[in-house]
């Protein structure tokens, strides 16, 4: 193991620093379910997002229980929410929830720490669950640095471009096989006021390190930027960092939508479904909403690779996945939930339920082989698997990297600095400042981490 400096702390007690003070208090009155009743004998409490695959699950709980016997207490929370709670209780090993939701960038870091049941061994005693058939992508990101899985894939999601192909073909536009950056702020430019009151593309700028940054990170890797060198030197000054925020921010103000600076992933889901713009460049998951029964724009919309510069591919790679605490007072319990959540016969039940576009998709191969889900998602599915299966989280730009991730830097000190930087960038945004000003607060933010790291 190397040597650490006595000037520096270290990563374990980074970790839990990052873990507790770094976040904001938990915001109050936001329980669903009797989470807080403590697990033990036949129940196990679950802590989880709220979006809407998590609330399907919710409902369809009730055949886990009647199957196993074991009741499940649910606590559910809106993510920036569910985050801060779920590492005061991981850092703090409280044991209060078996089982919690994850994401692939989460899970690395917290079994570093020692926070995670690791699952190979239950894998290996639950041969239905068939753990070969998670693609390989999912398995990778949720593995620790020891080789052993911590995390278990709920659904999964890359990045691609989405465009309305009524809207290009009256214009005379043809999208290409693998577009460049260029090639749609061209198109954005052509597309704005196809329509009454459309505008050419719809991009995040609501602050968030999940929100802005993380289409804007695979913008600045492919355009040859990084946040972090090999030897953690800051980067967010550089020529490229400057150039790819540029074009973003650019683009967004001149043909995006109206209220960028306030838009994520929701609002430009709305404005999509609602017409108001030509393309969209976001998560895979979007499309199941999009080509939906009662969409508006279902069938009209065609599906893209992102957008490439200087790499050959740009999508993100991200899972909402399941994580057992170490602390669990019934780990054998809390994995046959994970199994029955993450597994083939959960699809088919919502499959049948909910309709196959409604499955959590992107986790295994043997959806993408599933003649009802290939019928159903057929504008979309293909190109999602693509997406997931040539993300590239251990080298995702031009040159090395000290830590992997995406969209995201795989250190916990990430979602600190992320949240900052995401201030900055959706200022200038808004107008409020401009982008050598954003960047040059940056890279001040970002040199506090390099000091921790560089040398290591």
């Amino acid at each position: 193991m190397r040597t650490q400096s006595r000037r520096r702390p270290p990563r374990a007690t980074l970790a839990a620093a990052a873990a507790g003070t770094l976040l904001a208090p938990l915001l109050s009155g936001c329980w669903t379910g009797a989470g807080g009743a403590g697990s033990g004998g036949d129940a196990i409490n679950v802590l989880m997002v709220n979006n809407p695959q998590m609330t399907e699950l919710q409902k369809l709980a009730p055949r886990f229980t009647q199957e196993t016997g074991i009741k499940v207490n649910f606590t559910v929370l809106p993510e920036n929410d569910v985050r801060d709670k779920i590492s005061q209780d991981f850092a703090n090993q409280a044991g209060q929830y078996d089982v919690a939701t994850l994401s692939n960038y989460e899970i690395p870091i917290y079994a570093r720490n020692g926070w995670l049941k690791e699952m190979d061994s239950y894998v290996a005693e639950d041969p239905g669950y068939d753990e070969q058939d998670v693609l390989k992508p999912m398995r990778e990101s949720l593995t620790g640095d020891d080789g052993k899985l911590y995390g278990q894939p709920f659904y999964g999601e890359s990045s691609f471009l989405m465009y309305r192909k009524d809207v290009f073909e009256k214009a005379g536009l043809t999208m290409p096989a693998h577009p460049t950056w260029r090639q749609v702020a061209e198109f954005a430019e052509r597309t704005d006021g196809a329509e009454p009151g459309m505008k050419g593309i719809c991009l995040r700028g609501l602050p968030g390190w999940g929100e802005v940054m993380a289409p804007l990170t695979t913008v600045v890797n492919t355009f040859g930027g990084t946040w972090f060198d090999k030897d953690w030197k800051a980067r967010l000054d550089s020529p490229e960092w400057k150039k790819a925020t540029r074009f973003y921010v650019d683009l967004v103000r001149e043909h995006g939508e109206s209220g960028a600076a306030q838009s994520g992933f929701a609002e430009c889901l709305n404005n999509m479904t609602q017409g108001k713009v030509a393309m969209w460049y976001d998560a895979t998951s979007a499309a199941g909403s999009l080509e939906a029964a009662k969409s508006p724009v279902k069938g009209k919309v065609g599906y893209a690779p992102a957008p490439v510069e200087k790499t050959d591919s740009a999508g993100w790679l991200y899972t909402w996945a399941w994580g057992i605490q170490d602390a669990s007072r019934n780990p054998d319990k809390a994995w046959k939930f994970v199994s029955w959540a993450s597994g083939k016969r959960y699809e088919q039940l919502v499959g049948d339920e909910f309709g196959w576009s409604n499955i959590p998709a992107g986790k295994r191969a043997s959806t993408y082989a599933n003649p009802d889900y290939r019928a159903e998602a057929a504008a979309f599915q293909e190109m999602t698997k693509e997406s997931i299966e040539g993300a590239r989280p251990k080298d995702p730009g031009v040159q090395p990297r000290p830590a992997p991730g995406i969209q995201f830097v795989g250190i916990p000190e990430f979602t600190d600095l992320g949240t900052k930087v995401s201030q900055e960038i959706s200022a200038a945004i808004a107008g409020r400042q401009s982008v050598e000003s954003a960047l040059r607060k940056s890279q001040q933010l970002a040199e506090k981490i390099s000091e921790e790291y560089e040398g290591r």
